[in-house]
């Protein structure tokens, strides 16, 4: 069995340990949980029982010996030095998403996993969805030739003005670090790369920061990127569209693939667009194609029990990780990218100036501290 620790009694936390105490996860027990809100901790303890150990502080808990590995659900910035210190500690980790705020954390974080050879995982369950796994599949077999454009829109993460009042931390430069691109959109960012396996070369990016709700941090966004192989890509995204679209759609030589509304369709040439274009005599023929209904397993794919559950096979039996936790850096590199090009109002290169994107960070927590101490004077 993997004895896990869960860090932070959260929504998503709890979560995590009530699908592992209902005992969903083959291999998995609910071993012992943290947090430093004594009222949290007492609600477990009704929960789950005495038998899963209790702890207000995380070293103690990793060092208890108790455990084998730990989740950890807590804010966004506390992600990396959690998973350094459970990594020596020679623990396993399952970090939700994002894997941090900014990427030269999470590099370290991952140096740390490198040195501590332990299991590392992050929860990013829509790797688990079969729409997104059939369409990696079909640009990994070639189907959709090279692939020269992605586009996705998503502006379905509606959230109300009530939503970002709940919690003084909630889309503040302090205490998540930013808005849509690190709270709502970390899922598409991966997603955006893993199924297609496209590398960014160069990004430029408007992000609009409290344009629709009284917050600090961006809350719409359209970037514009290059990829190294000559394809093109655009995503939007937003917070204060309704009704919002969920659009993905990667256009390659072979044909176009789009991913809306639970669906997945593909309309495939019949010849490859260069083939068809170095053979036509016509001044207005366009290459033949068929809409090819490609069978997609039904259901969502198991979601946040999978990861969990694929994370203690690794442990146990060796299995292949689905979401490797190292891989969590890439779609924030593209969140830090985006907001950097905005504040730089330029091109940003990849891999991105990690210390500039870290410098421009800082600046804008401590002009934020600066605002909220004037209003508490005034």
């Amino acid at each position: 069995m993997l004895r896990i620790g869960l860090i932070g009694l959260g929504n998503m936390g709890t979560a995590h340990a009530d699908m592992l105490a209902r005992g969903e996860v083959e291999g998995g027990v609910l071993a012992a949980v943290c947090d430093p809100d004594p009222e949290k901790l007492e609600r477990a303890r009704e929960r789950y029982g005495e038998r899963v150990k209790r702890f207000r502080d995380a070293e103690a808990m990793m060092a208890s010996g108790e455990i084998d590995g730990v989740v950890i659900a807590t804010p966004h910035y506390s992600h990396p030095p959690l998973a350094i210190r459970a990594f020596a500690h020679g623990l396993h980790v399952l970090v939700e998403k994002p894997a941090g705020v900014y990427t030269k954390q999470v590099r370290e974080m991952n140096e740390a996993a490198e040195q501590a050879g332990t299991v590392f995982a992050i929860m990013y369950n829509q790797r688990t969805n079969p729409l997104y796994r059939k369409l990696r599949d079909l640009a990994a077999s070639g189907e959709l030739g090279e692939i020269r454009r992605t586009n996705w829109i998503i502006t379905d993460w509606y959230r109300p003005q009530s939503y970002y009042d709940s919690g003084t931390w909630r889309a503040t430069w302090e205490g998540e670090g930013g808005g849509v691109l690190i709270n709502q959109c970390p899922h598409q960012l991966d997603l955006w790369l893993w199924t297609t396996q496209l590398r960014p070369r160069r990004l430029r990016a408007f992000c609009h920061f409290g344009k629709y709700r009284n917050i600090e941090v961006e809350d719409e966004v359209t970037a514009y990127v290059e990829y190294e192989n000559g394809g093109t890509g655009v995503f939007v995204a937003t917070t204060a569209e309704a009704p919002g679209t969920n659009r993905f759609e990667v256009a390659g030589t072979r044909g176009k693939v789009v991913i809306e509304d639970g669906r997945l369709s593909f309309w495939r040439l019949r010849v490859s667009e260069p083939e068809f274009n170095a053979t036509c005599r016509g001044l207005f023929d366009k290459p033949e194609c068929w809409k090819v209904e490609v069978p997609v397993e039904p259901g969502s794919g198991g979601q946040h029990r999978a990861i969990l559950q694929n994370w203690t096979d690794a442990v146990l039996k060796g299995t292949p990780l689905i979401a490797p936790g190292r891989e969590g850096i890439h779609g924030l590199m593209l969140s830090n990218a985006m907001l950097l090009s905005t504040w730089t109002d330029g091109w940003v290169e990849f891999p991105i100036d990690e210390n500039r994107f870290l410098e421009e960070l800082e600046a804008r927590i401590a002009e934020s501290r600066r605002r909220k101490a004037k209003a508490a004077e005034g």
